[in-house]
């Protein structure tokens, strides 16, 4: 689950004079800063988004349309260039501000909208990802994803509100701004231009779409800013990404002195071919610190050229029974002789402020939670090959303090949801593909954000009051497969993960099975067997998956670039001296 804050983030000593790369990431490949769409690299971080899904009717009247909107599309440039300034004034004023603002915008297609704006040349074969060749849907009435698909009950695909039969979207419009009124006016002028209107000569023109659905997300606010509806603070844990600026600097600094190889403490740093095509990514044969192969020349990751600097999104919108979830919370806490608090924190992995239970494992720590370079400062198994001493990093370092480890899952058990769907350094004899290394393959970009209004439902006090609420999942990665079905089927949805009997994700794990059940072990005093429940506290509601274009990649889908240019550009980038690359 994932919602984002700014304060989250810990910026460098002068924003908008970021120190450059320090030693041993000065080789990293420059990113294409220009090209790739800002939601991916940085995030937009916007209290206020609307998705647009949308259907291609005419694609020569659409491929029009989208020669228009395309100057609209925020980039990882524009993007990172408002956060710089944002944090500055921040800085300088010691609070949040709003003395500048901004709206973005992005775009991304199914395969299938892909396919309806192909043109010879693209190539659109060459993607190797199954899952999204196939869809969302058809991925979930496959069992992919454990969702109670046949089975009628509100999670079923035939119930979705979008991406169900007949409602499968061939675009969606990422629309964000810091103000709600502001965006509600950008929402409304892009739907009326996908409408038919006359020009200066009177003649109708038509955009070639149509709107499929709408849907509003917004972060939650007072004390449960940053939080998702459950209660718990969301967001804290998101790999770094290796990659050098024009200027020189990097993506994500080096702020832990114990581990230059992470951004903020307990932040791995990964290669940017994790997340965008045509960059170095993560090999699981070496250490992680070391980059891989180009994922567009890895079988399994392969893309046409013209996704160079583009990602694979995946969408998920996600239903929360916030009052069922609270009451459940609550039983356990009478049953166990504790309190719903522990009982969430060790089912979450985090308590309510955030603050992880792996270093504060018996009651919540508000002030650690705050804290950027403690409150994600952890590892499961015992560390190894970290620097006995502090190396000296430039702009802001955080303190030279050991990660806390739970190797045996004492203060975080197996099946606690942190765990499960990121276990870090967590290895066992008895699976070898298991460790680090491998684990780092599977990340996602996580973008999310709640819709609904805040529910009225506390841990002390759980309410129901029938409003449709949840989370906005948005992920990006170079490979559905090998990332977001892989976390959901083989980790969160496993109830063998990573030891036999620990159960599934108590969280967001779903049992295909017929009769939904499932059990997990949380460790709770006197607790003798698994805690077995039939009910789903997160219920899948609509989704898709889809592709993010380069800007490049956008003007070839409009017909403004040949895609000889997206592969004449390939080939440059791979004749580019070792050193530029990364390698």
């Amino acid at each position: 689950m994932d919602t984002k804050t700014v304060a989250f983030e810990a910026p460098a000593a002068s924003p908008l004079a970021p120190p450059p790369a320090p030693a041993g990431r000065a080789t990293e490949p420059v990113l294409e800063i220009e090209q790739i769409q800002g939601n991916i690299f940085p995030g937009f971080n916007k209290d206020h988004q609307t998705l647009l899904f949308l259907r291609i009717d005419d694609p020569v009247a659409f491929a029009g349309w989208l020669r228009g909107f395309i100057d609209r599309v925020a980039t990882a440039d524009d993007v990172l260039a408002f956060s710089r300034l944002y944090k500055h004034l921040r800085r300088k004023r010691g609070k949040e501000t709003a003395a500048v603002q901004s709206l973005w915008a992005n775009i991304a297609f199914s395969f299938a909208g892909l396919t309806k704006l192909e043109r010879p040349g693209m190539g659109l074969n060459h993607f190797a990802d199954g899952p999204f060749k196939a869809g969302l849907l058809a991925q979930s009435r496959a069992g992919a994803l454990g969702d109670p698909a046949g089975t009628g009950r509100p999670g079923d695909p035939v119930n979705w509100l979008v991406g169900g039969p007949g409602r499968e979207p061939d675009v969606v419009l990422l629309l964000a701004a810091d103000d709600r009124g502001a965006l509600n006016a950008e929402v409304a002028g892009v739907a009326a231009g996908l409408f038919p209107v006359a020009d200066a000569a009177g003649v109708m023109t038509a955009s070639g779409a149509s709107v499929l659905f709408r849907q509003d997300g917004d972060t939650l606010t007072g004390p449960l800013k940053g939080h998702e509806h459950f209660g718990f603070r969301d967001g804290v844990s998101q790999p770094g990404v290796r990659g050098r600026l024009p200027d020189g600097s990097p993506l994500t600094p080096s702020q832990n002195p114990l581990d230059p190889g992470q951004g903020k403490p307990g932040q791995d740093l990964l290669w940017p071919g994790e997340f965008v095509f045509g960059y170095p990514g993560q090999d699981a044969a070496k250490d992680i610190g070391e980059p891989g192969v180009d994922p567009m020349s890895n079988p399994r990751r392969k893309a046409p050229a013209f996704a160079r600097n583009g990602s694979l999104l995946v969408f998920r919108r996600l239903r929360q029974d916030v009052g069922g979830f609270h009451r459940f919370l609550g039983s356990l806490a009478t049953r166990f002789g504790t309190s719903p608090e522990l009982v969430g924190a060790r089912m979450v992995g985090r308590w309510p402020s955030g603050a992880p239970v792996v270093v504060t494992p018996q009651a919540d720590d508000p002030a650690l939670a705050a804290d950027d370079c403690r409150n994600n400062n952890f590892e499961f198994a015992a560390a190894g090959g970290r620097p006995a001493k502090p190396v000296a990093l430039p702009g802001d370092a955080c303190p030279a303090v050991p990660a806390a480890h739970d190797p045996n899952g004492v203060k975080l058990p197996f099946a606690g949801h942190i765990r499960k769907a990121y276990p870090r350094n967590d290895a066992d004899p008895s699976i070898p593909e298991l460790g680090e290394r491998t684990t780092q393959t599977h990340r996602l970009l996580r973008r999310g954000i709640p819709f609904g209004v805040q529910s009225p439902s506390s841990l002390g006090a759980p309410a129901d009051d029938g409003v449709d609420r949840g989370l906005l999942f948005l992920a990006y990665q170079v490979s559905i497969a090998d990332q977001f079905e892989f976390v959901t089927a083989n980790w969160v949805n496993n109830p063998s993960f990573k030891q036999g009997g620990v159960g599934f994700d108590p969280v967001i794990g779903q049992n295909a099975d017929p009769s939904r059940r499932r059990a997990f072990r949380l460790g709770l005093p006197g607790e003798t067997a698994p805690i077995e429940t039939d009910q789903d506290w997160v219920v899948p509601t609509g989704g898709g998956y889809f592709f993010a274009p380069s800007l490049d990649g956008l003007n070839i889908l409009a017909g403004s670039h040949p895609p000889e240019k997206a592969e004449k550009k390939m080939k440059t980038a791979k004749k580019r001296p070792a050193r530029e690359k990364g390698r």
